[in-house]
């Protein structure tokens, strides 16, 4: 039996937005993302808009986070202040859509249909 070549033993090209937590800040809440860029090229640019849902499981708002650029490889911390928010209220935190995603050689699309989102807090997270 032949050994798997290391090309199907890789995971496939994906950015990995994990919402690592949320905590009150002096604006409102903090949520704390850790991202990485496993795309196979470094993102100029990277943005998504989310949306907010409350313990009654309806948006609150829709904001969009600037991530920046991403280098190819490399995992980044990245948090956002949302003026007003209060975290024991925000229940699911839907990423919206891509706003930005732009990068040599990178199909704009990749940031939202290559997007594997995952969580720490007690927060529903997802597309």
């Amino acid at each position: 039996m032949a050994a798997a070549s290391p090309v199907s033993a890789q995971e496939p090209p994906a950015l990995v937005l994990e919402l690592n937590g949320a905590q009150p800040s002096d604006k409102g809440c903090r949520l704390t993302f850790v991202v990485t860029n496993n795309l196979g090229a470094e993102l100029a640019k990277a943005a998504f808009e989310i949306a907010l849902f409350n313990d009654a499981g309806v948006v609150d708002r829709l904001t969009v986070l600037d991530f920046n650029e991403l280098p190819a490889g490399k995992t980044k911390v990245a948090r956002f202040d949302l003026a007003g928010a209060d975290c024991t209220k925000i229940r699911r935190v839907l990423v919206n859509h891509a706003t930005e995603c732009t990068g040599a050689g990178i199909d704009p699309k990749a940031c939202l249909s290559q997007l594997k989102p995952e969580t720490k807090s007690a927060i529903a997270f997802g597309v």
